[in-house]
This record gives C-alpha cells, structure tokens and sequence, in this order.
C-alpha cells in the first residue's frame, strides 16, 4: 500500500470516530482534492507526493465542515456547482425530487415547458431541469443576497432567468402560465435544532433550513404562490422532511383548488416530495 493509501486509511478512522456519516467517501475525496487526482487514482501519487495539506482539511472535515464547503464544489445529477458559506449545499436526496419532476415535464408533451423554481438556493434544481429538459423555460427565484452571490456564478452561460426576491409574490408576470412549480424550501421544526446535523446546522443558512414550529409555514405560503403561476392542469412538487410525510399533500386541497395530491418516497423509500396538480375549472 502506498503512503497515500495509508494515510487515507487512518484518515476515514479519525472522521468515523467524529461521527462523520461517510468517512470512507469523504476522506478519499479530500484526499483527491488535496492531490489533484480523481478518487480512482489515488494509488497513483507517489508516496514523495503526498501532500501534508490533507491532514489539515481532514481536521476540518473532523469538525464537521461540510465536504463541499471544504472543497468548493457540490454535485448535483450531472452538475459541478460552487458552493460555501451562506448557500445551502443540496443534498442527494432531492434528485429524485427532480427526477419525478423532469418525467412529469416530459409526460406534459409541451414543446417548450415554463418551469419555476422557489427557493433556488445554489440553482441546483433550476440548472438540472435546463440541461435535461432542452427546451424548456426555467426561472428561478432566490431571497438571499448570500445565497446570491453563489448562484449567479452557477447559472453564470446558462438560460435559467434569475431574480431576486420573495418567493411567495413572485413572478407575477407569469401567472396562470405555468408548467411546473417546483421546490425546496425550508422546513425543519424550530423545534428540531438540536437534532440537525452540524454540517447544516452550523453553516447552511437559517433562511433555508427552518420554517415555524412544525416546518410547514413556508409550504402553506408556497400552495399559494404555486395555485397562482401554475395553468390549470399544471403541477406542483414540494420537497419535504421524511418525518412530514402524508402533512404536506393535505395542504394542497381540492377546496383550494387542487387534484391528485400524493405523497413520493425517495430512494430510500422514506417520504421525500409530494405532488399536486392544479384543477381544472
């Protein structure tokens, strides 16, 4: 075993013993980040290469610093995002959230489907429907000037229309126009804080993270906002906590104008997303 190799061993016990949830991932990925190779060269650095700079991200790492704060970049089904302080780092649950919203998009049979994403964050959604849905119309609406500051650099070449502002009033200019409504707001329980990972908790932005005392003020804000850009007929996705599974769906009502509200598991079969369509007059 080369000396790399080794000392990636020891580093993935240090951070399984800092209750690191993927030691193994994590310190093979700084280690390819430190050394500039892809993970499946590591055996390649000679052990006169080894980098003594990698024991100093994997005590950050070691203290909960997210991965991708640490290295800069997140990846997001086919996107390399920037990403760091004052942006929420999306999470690999949320593709399969997007993955049911590029099928639902594509069973429209739309030629060129107006897509809206609240909440962007990072850009992440906005960006993965762009690239996999070739024609489609994306905008994107994001609150935070910190956040900001990171999502223009992603969408920076691409056709995502971004603004700032409050996702509840807007997009006026689009209502009733709608394909797709899609999001991924805040919604943990202020009553859940102690219980957050550190990696969310101590350094993604409260804005995107809590949302009232049962993690569903937003959402109920967002049914609206959703009911008004949306044409009738067209379709809402909400992420959600796997703990609000069957919660959300009951938000979205036939008395308020709603049809075929359900509740999706994502990959790990827990409650992930639920889905509405607007009803048709």
């Amino acid at each position: 075993m080369n000396l790399l190799l080794a000392e990636v061993a020891q580093a993935t016990q240090r951070l399984a013993d800092a209750g690191v949830p993927s030691p193994r991932n994590d310190a093979e990925e700084l280690a390819a980040f430190v050394h500039g190779v892809k993970r499946g060269e590591l055996h390649t650095v000679k052990d006169t290469d080894f980098d003594a700079r990698y024991w100093e991200v994997i005590a950050r790492r070691e203290a909960r610093e997210p991965l991708q704060h640490i290295t800069g970049l997140a990846y997001f089904r086919y996107l390399e995002l920037q990403v760091g302080l004052g942006v929420f780092v999306p999470r690999p649950e949320t593709e399969s959230v997007v993955g049911w919203a590029i099928d639902a998009v594509r069973a429209m049979d739309v030629v060129e489907p107006l897509i809206v994403d609240l909440c962007t964050g990072s850009g992440a959604i906005a960006l993965a429907l762009a690239q996999e849905v070739p024609r489609s119309r994306v905008h994107a609406v994001e609150l935070s000037e910190d956040a900001l500051r990171w999502t223009r650099k992603n969408v920076e070449g691409s056709r995502v229309d971004l603004r700032q502002g409050n996702a509840l009033d807007a997009f006026p200019d689009l209502d009733g126009q709608v394909d797709l409504v899609i999001t991924n707001p805040p919604y943990i329980p202020l009553t859940e804080w102690e219980y957050v990972a550190p990696e969310a908790r101590d350094y993604d932005p409260e804005l995107s993270l809590f949302s009232g005392e049962d993690g569903l003020d937003l959402i109920r804000g967002l049914e609206r906002t959703a009911h008004r850009l949306l044409r009738p007929g067209g379709v809402v996705v909400v992420e959600h906590a796997d703990t609000q599974g069957g919660q959300v769906p009951w938000i979205f009502t036939e008395e308020r104008g709603w049809a075929d509200a359900a509740d999706h598991p994502d990959l790990n079969n827990r409650p992930r997303f639920a889905t509405a369509r607007r009803a048709t007059p």
